[in-house]
């Protein structure tokens, strides 16, 4: 039994007709007529009952169009998923995101694939670090990153979405918190939260604006992440340098202030450059216009 045995039946089913069947079908009459003939044979019931004048749908006929429309309509379905899946239109894509910009972007870029392209869901995983996600978009276990570059290794192609200013977070009864805007140099006598230093590119940008303020801080603390270092200035034991998106952390206790000669950190999103995925490729095109561009790049630095 071949899809056409079914496809055909159904249409003369239909019509009550082979005449009107053959035309829909744009085949000959003889050619249906045989065709249903060879599916009543493998089936040893008769489907349609004939007569010169008329076509008549059988008891098993009856039954068998149900079934016949059931599966035509299952492989219909299974035909556009798939040409959906090619076109990166259906699937699960896997987003990684780098301390705060879980809530900085992924609000605004969940929202826009949802609108966009409704029928891709996302899994998101957050908190890695830049290295971290480099090496789950190699083993495709990340589909893409939003990440802070330098990226590591000379296979994985970025785009520069936000470059981002270093603030302060300050207790907020320190004596810095009624400062709108505070110099580098006025640390230097200032215990210092800082990342864990493995890997962070923020510890990096923080260290280097230390050093061309000419700063020796007080580093009292390593946190793992962002929300453990505001908790650690919640509680007094230090002020922090982190990315302007830790605002959109609130924690009572802290407050930020402007940074007026700190260095900047930049936010990307990142692909392996060898990913075959039509779902990335699609996911990045719709990210195009939300998330424009403030530099391009390919590879690692």
């Amino acid at each position: 039994m071949e899809l056409r045995h079914l496809r055909y039946f159904v249409t003369v089913a239909e019509t009550c007709h082979f005449g009107r069947a053959a035309e829909q079908l744009h085949v000959a009459q003889p050619a249906l007529s045989h065709t249903i003939r060879q599916l009543e044979d493998e089936l040893g019931v008769v489907l349609l009952a004939r007569t010169t004048r008329q076509v008549r749908v059988t008891p098993a006929g009856e039954f068998f169009l149900a079934e016949a429309r059931r599966v035509l309509a299952g492989l219909d379905v299974g035909v556009r998923g798939v040409r959906r899946i090619g076109e990166g239109r259906l699937g699960l894509v896997r987003i990684g995101f780098t301390g705060t910009a879980a809530f900085s972007h992924l609000p605004h870029l969940a929202r826009t694939l949802a609108e966009r392209v409704p029928d891709v869901e996302l899994e998101v995983r957050a908190d890695l670090l830049t290295a971290e996600q480099c090496e789950h978009l190699r083993k495709g276990t990340l589909g893409i990153g939003v990440l802070r570059p330098p990226v590591t290794g000379d296979d994985i192609d970025f785009r520069v979405i936000e470059r981002e200013p270093l603030v302060l977070a300050v207790p907020s009864d320190h004596w810095l918190a009624v400062e709108p805007v505070v110099a580098m140099a006025e640390l230097w006598a200032e215990p210092l939260v800082t990342y864990d230093r493995r890997n962070s590119v923020v510890y990096e940008a923080v260290a280097r604006s230390c050093r061309e303020a000419g700063l020796t801080p007080q580093q009292v603390h390593e946190a793992p992440g962002t929300a453990v270092l505001l908790a650690l200035v919640a509680g007094g034991l230090g002020v922090g340098v982190v990315p302007a998106s830790a605002r959109a952390l609130p924690l009572a206790g802290v407050v930020f202030r402007d940074l007026a000669d700190a260095a900047t950190v930049e936010l990307a999103l990142a692909w392996y450059r060898e990913t075959s995925s039509p779902l990335v490729a699609t996911v990045l095109s719709e990210l195009e216009g939300v998330f424009p561009s403030v530099r391009a790049s390919a590879g690692g630095t």
